[in-house]
C-alpha cells in the first residue's frame, strides 16, 4: 500500500493503526483487514483489468444496495481507483467463509445443518421481490454470453470458443428472473454462529436465473446424495436437472 492510498483510505475511515493481509480470501484481488481509530475494515484491491471492473461494479452494487438495507452485505464505504489499482472498503464482518466452516465442521450432523442453513438463505433470497437497482433491460443469460464472447476473443478466460457455442446452442428454457448472487460458490457466503447468514463477493448480483446460483451453490457436494438432499431440505423452491447443473456450473461458469 502506497502512501498516497493510505492517505486516501485514511480520509475515509480514520488514522490506521493495522494492516494485516487475508491470505484464505481474494482469488481476484488481494484482501486486506485494517483496523483504525474507528473499528475493523476490509479492503478488497484488483490490478488486472478484468477484475478492477469487477470490483468497480461490486462498489456500485454495494453502494446502492446499502440504501436498501434489504440484502444481508458488507457495509461500503468507499471506492478508491487510481492508475495500477481499485480498491473497495467495506465492514469487516466476524464469521467465516461457509467453504472454512464445512472443512472445520466435527460431524456429518454440523456439516448437514450448515448446508441446510445455506439452501434455507438462498431460498429466501431468491423468493423477496427483486429490488430496482438490480434490474436489468436484457435478459440475464444473454448478457453473459455476450461477456463470455469478448473474454474469449480478448483471451481473459479458460473458456473456450468451441464451449462456448455449445452454450449458445444449447440454452436452456426459461425460468422466472430472481434475484441472484451471481459466484454463489460456499466461498461467497459467511457463517456466523453456525448459519450462513451473509453474501460476499458480490460483483455479479443481479437480477438473473436462479439456476445459476442453484448450481454452483451444489457444486462441491453434488455427488454426495444426502448432503444434496440435505440442501434442498433447506431450498425449497427448485431442484435443478443434472442437465441445468452441467450448462450452468460446467459450462457457463468456466468463462467467469
Amino acid at each position: 500500500m502506497n502512501d498516497s492510498l493510505r492517505g486516501k483510505i485514511e480520509e475515509i475511515i480514520g488514522k490506521i493503526n493495522t494492516v494485516d493481509l487475508l491470505v484464505e480470501q481474494g482469488c481476484t484481488s488481494e484482501v486486506r483487514k485494517i483496523e483504525t481509530i474507528k473499528g475493523l475494515y476490509l479492503l478488497k484491491s484488483a490490478f488486472k483489468e478484468k477484475y478492477r471492473m469487477w470490483l468497480k461494479e461490486e462498489a456500485r452494487i454495494l453502494e446502492n444496495i446499502n440504501i436498501e438495507k434489504q440484502i444481508p452485505v458488507p457495509d461500503y464505504y468507499g471506492f478508491i481507483e487510481d492508475d495500477n489499482s481499485s480498491n473497495l472498503i467495506v465492514s469487516f464482518e466476524n464469521g467465516t467463509t461457509l467453504t472454512t466452516a464445512l472443512r472445520e465442521a466435527k460431524s456429518l450432523t454440523e456439516r448437514k445443518s450448515l448446508i441446510k442453513s445455506f439452501g434455507l438463505f438462498l431460498h429466501q433470497f431468491h423468493e423477496k421481490e427483486p429490488i430496482k437497482v438490480l434490474e436489468q433491460k436484457n435478459d440475464w443469460l444473454e448478457r453473459q454470453l455476450v461477456k463470455a464472447q469478448y473474454y474469449v476473443e480478448n483471451g481473459q478466460t479458460e473458456g473456450s470458443k468451441e464451449l462456448l457455442n455449445q452454450l449458445i446452442a444449447r440454452k436452456p428454457f426459461s425460468v422466472k428472473q430472481t434475484m441472484i448472487h451471481g459466484d454463489c460458490t460456499t466461498d461467497n457466503v459467511l457463517v456466523k454462529n453456525g448459519e450462513v447468514k451473509l453474501f460476499i463477493d458480490i460483483a455479479g448480483m443481479t437480477v438473473g436465473d436462479p439456476r445459476y446460483d442453484i448450481s454452483l451453490a451444489i457444486s462441491d457436494f453434488v455427488d454426495d446424495p444426502e448432503l444434496l438432499n440435505t440442501f434442498y431440505d433447506g431450498y425449497i423452491r427448485y431442484r435443478v436437472s443434472s442437465e441445468e447443473f452441467h450448462y450452468f456450473n460446467d459450462g457457463l461458469y468456466e468463462f467467469f
